[in-house]
């Protein structure tokens, strides 16, 4: 697996996804995207909604053994909560952003790669990161070739 040689610090525009927010086990995250991406599917176009893009996964603290984190879509307008999904704006501003091409499993070592660059530009991460999943998993995909990018905001 091999990621994209350098991180970079990017602009990034404001966000509007419909997400499912939980915490969970670490051993649980496969699971929870998976029932959520699903809900997502169904209660956005209930809303009149649609979904723009590819999915989200949204970090709000560091992992334990246990993450808070979201599931969610883009959206081409904000959702109203319904007990089901949740609006989300992400941020515009600064962020640093890398591409991380290979399995889920390497993920970990990427966000290693990507904090320890900016700590080396003398940077400092803000309160969120966030994937997206550039190449939609599938049963049928190649590890080796999904793409995963990875944005942390900057203070």
């Amino acid at each position: 697996m091999t990621s994209d040689p350098q991180p970079q610090v990017v602009e990034i525009e404001p966000v509007d996804l419909a997400v499912i927010r939980e915490v969970v086990p670490m051993d649980a995250m496969a699971a929870f995207y998976d029932r959520s991406y699903a809900a997502l599917a169904e209660a956005v176009p209930r809303q009149g909604r649609r979904l723009v893009g590819p999915a989200y996964g949204v970090t709000f603290s560091m992992p334990t053994d246990t993450i808070d984190l979201a599931a969610g879509f883009p959206v081409d307008q904000p959702v109203t909560a319904d007990g089901v999904v949740s609006p989300l704006t992400l941020p515009g501003g600064r962020a640093a952003r890398y591409s991380h091409r290979g399995s889920y499993d390497g993920l970990g070592d990427a966000y290693g790669r990507l904090f320890a660059w900016i700590d080396g530009q003398g940077l400092t991460p803000g309160p969120l990161m966030w994937e997206v999943y550039v190449t939609e998993p599938s049963p049928e995909a190649d590890p080796d070739s999904m793409v995963t990018e990875l944005t942390v905001t900057l203070a």
